[in-house]
């Protein structure tokens, strides 16, 4: 029991710090007093960060990239895992050590970006937040595996009442990999929703609420440099606003996994129990 409540302790602690610094005092960070109860409540973090610039449109371009992403992510992941996971497939053990292979060698920043912005031509496309990351080999590993532990007599079964692959991909296959499905689809929605690097290579134009969240950091750091060289004083420092950052950052999620959270466990765990 004591073990169980040190392990919660330890896990909690690190969130509860970021959220008492980002409700602290900023001078507090510059003194290195941290606390988990904000010593000095102060919410002039958040309004710094809010104040900053305009949240609206990059809002909904960060929510559209993750609904739309996810679920364009998930369809083709099921369909290339139900396509890895059939034995009448001939090829489907070399397909599936290539796609493996893909995990561990990659070509590099570069050729992608020169794929992206000169090939796909998605430069400031809302498409490169799509097309890019539209799988994850280790997700359809994950859900393939799952679906090998399906009985084969359903796919037989609906074979002879005359369903094609696709009908019973959509009516067999998904209904049973509900508790996977959620699964992948949590670690493609916090992808979508935590990436801001594509946004800065691709599409400025276009830009995330991680990349406007990522501006005001620099903005934060760039303010107290000009602040310490006139010996003005600053109402914020860069921890103080990277901690209401992430905590920003991090809410939407936290408020979506709760509702996931019985699938998430179900997929994890029962993709692995083989008869």
């Amino acid at each position: 029991m004591y073990f169980f409540a040190l392990i919660l302790l330890v896990t909690l602690y690190p969130f509860l710090n970021v959220l008492g610094i980002s409700l602290n005092d900023a001078m507090d960070t510059l003194k290195g007093i941290n606390f988990v109860i904000p010593r000095k409540f102060t919410l002039s973090n958040y309004t710094y960060v809010f104040t900053s610039n305009d949240f609206i449109q990059p809002f909904i371009t960060s929510v559209m990239r993750t609904v739309i992403g996810t679920a364009v992510s998930l369809v083709c992941t099921t369909m290339l895992a139900y396509t890895l996971s059939r034995r009448d497939f001939v090829f489907h053990k070399l397909f599936t050590v290539i796609f493996v292979v893909t995990m561990y060698v990659s070509g590099g920043l570069i050729p992608e970006y020169l794929l992206i912005m000169r090939t796909l031509k998605l430069g400031n496309n809302f498409l490169v937040y799509i097309l890019p990351s539209i799988l994850w080999v280790y997700n359809v590993i994950l859900v393939r595996s799952y679906m090998d532990g399906l009985p084969a007599a359903l796919q037989e079964a609906a074979k002879l009442d005359g369903a094609n692959d696709f009908q019973i991909w959509a009516q067999i296959i998904m209904p049973l990999c509900t508790p996977v499905i959620a699964t992948v689809g949590l670690y493609y929605a916090v992808g979508q929703w935590n990436s801001f690097m594509d946004t800065y290579l691709y599409a400025k134009n276009i830009p995330t609420l991680q990349y406007k969240l990522y501006e005001i950091m620099n903005q934060a750091t760039m303010q107290v440099d000009i602040h310490s060289a006139t010996n003005a004083t600053s109402t914020v420092t860069p921890t103080s606003i990277r901690m209401a950052v992430t905590i920003v950052a991090t809410v939407p999620i936290i408020v979506v996994y709760p509702f996931l959270q019985k699938y998430f466990v179900g997929g994890m765990t029962l993709g692995s129990v083989k008869d």
